[in-house]
């Protein structure tokens, strides 16, 4: 559990850093505010995300029980 955590905060981190250093490129983010479209774009990166961390966690605990079962056939 402690890696899937960290795995979540070292992809957290990387996207504030890209989100850091694309303040350059305010043209495009502009656009997207002026016509509304920038809350899809950020509902849709939110979802997959979401359901990214969802099946890593379900793969957590999948695993986790096999090493249990592993472990008590032993």
């Amino acid at each position: 559990m402690n890696k899937i955590i960290r795995l979540l905060f070292f992809f957290f981190f990387s996207c504030l850093q890209l989100i850091a250093r694309s303040q350059s490129q305010v043209e495009m983010a502009d656009n997207f505010r002026g016509e509304g479209k920038i809350y899809v774009v950020i509902m849709v990166v939110l979802l997959l995300l979401g359901g990214i961390f969802f099946i890593l966690f379900r793969f957590d605990r999948r695993l986790s029980q096999l090493e249990k079962q592993i472990e008590d056939k032993k």
